[in-house]
């Protein structure tokens, strides 16, 4: 059976989805269909920009749903699915493609989804850091050990690899403490402080536009964030989206989730190969790969 995956935010690159644009029409009608919608020529920004400029948020985001759901467009009868499942701003690109969303309301979306989190990532200073080399059960306890300020488990991504998310001064004093337990604690380069209680009201904000988006019953299964397992039910799927922005992503869950229902093959839709690694941490047996296109 195959999972298809598609990434989240952090694995885009300059020049991401030139070769799509350039080399088929349909391709680059969609490009420039998202265009119209954003506002702007992110094609620009995306093929020619700098890495500062695609690293905003409001580009960020949109740019690497556009690749995954071009590429999956463009693979058509290629995409044949047995299940998909994406991390953080990838679940909107694996809606897409399964046909839970259509292009133009998962983009509105994911723009909507940009933008709220900008707005939180001005209110209040916050951050996010990966922690490696410490089960999952220790980081949640130093976690939980520190109740005057916000920090949380955020990513679970792979065994050993956790990220936290919160205020500046809690994933700091979180960080001292794993440190002291021998973990390695590597600050990311984000905004804000994802999937933590301070994306409230980027939560609030986006749930308007989700109560006002039409989901359908996709191709296959897709495995959601906030509990790692498959839903293909329009009503459950948009609940799960719904608690998306606050709730950790269960990364490491949903690959044993998928494995336990018989994946044989990962492929990784979009710029990057993060997930593949972290598919491969989980089971390095795995056979995980990009697209082949």
């Amino acid at each position: 059976m195959k999972a298809y995956v598609f990434p989240g935010q952090g694995s885009q690159f300059v020049g991401m989805g030139k070769d799509l644009y350039e080399g088929n029409k349909t391709c680059r009608d969609m490009f420039e269909r998202a265009n119209e919608i954003i506002g702007f020529r992110i094609t620009d920004i995306m093929f020619g920009g700098t890495p500062e400029e695609l690293k905003q948020t409001k580009v960020t985001q949109p740019a690497i749903f556009l690749h995954s759901t071009i590429l999956a467009a463009y693979l058509g009868d290629k995409f044949r699915p047995d299940m998909v499942g994406g991390h953080s701003l990838g679940e909107f690109s694996a809606l897409v493609a399964a046909g839970a969303m259509q292009f133009d309301d998962g983009l509105r979306l994911v723009i909507a989804r940009a933008n709220a989190m900008q707005k939180c990532c001005e209110l209040r200073p916050s951050t996010m850091a990966a922690v490696v080399k410490l089960d999952d059960k220790t980081v949640e306890d130093v976690c939980a050990s520190i109740t005057d300020e916000v920090v949380v488990p955020a990513n679970y991504n792979c065994p050993g690899q956790l990220v936290i998310s919160g205020s500046i001064e809690g994933v700091a004093r979180a960080g001292e403490k794993l440190k002291e337990l021998k973990g390695k604690v590597l600050p990311l380069a984000v905004g804000g402080a994802f999937h933590s209680p301070l994306m409230e009201p980027a939560r609030i904000e986006l749930a308007e536009a989700i109560e006002r988006t039409t989901f359908s019953e996709p191709v296959c299964p897709c495995y959601q964030n906030v509990d790692a397992l498959p839903h293909s039910n329009p009503a459950e799927i948009k609940q799960n989206l719904l608690m998306q922005l606050t709730a950790p992503v269960r990364w490491t869950a949903t690959v044993q989730n998928m494995l336990k229902d018989g994946a044989e093959e990962f492929i990784e839709v979009g710029p990057g190969t993060a997930l593949q690694g972290m598919v491969k941490r989980v089971n390095p047996d795995a056979n995980a790969h990009s697209a082949e296109y």
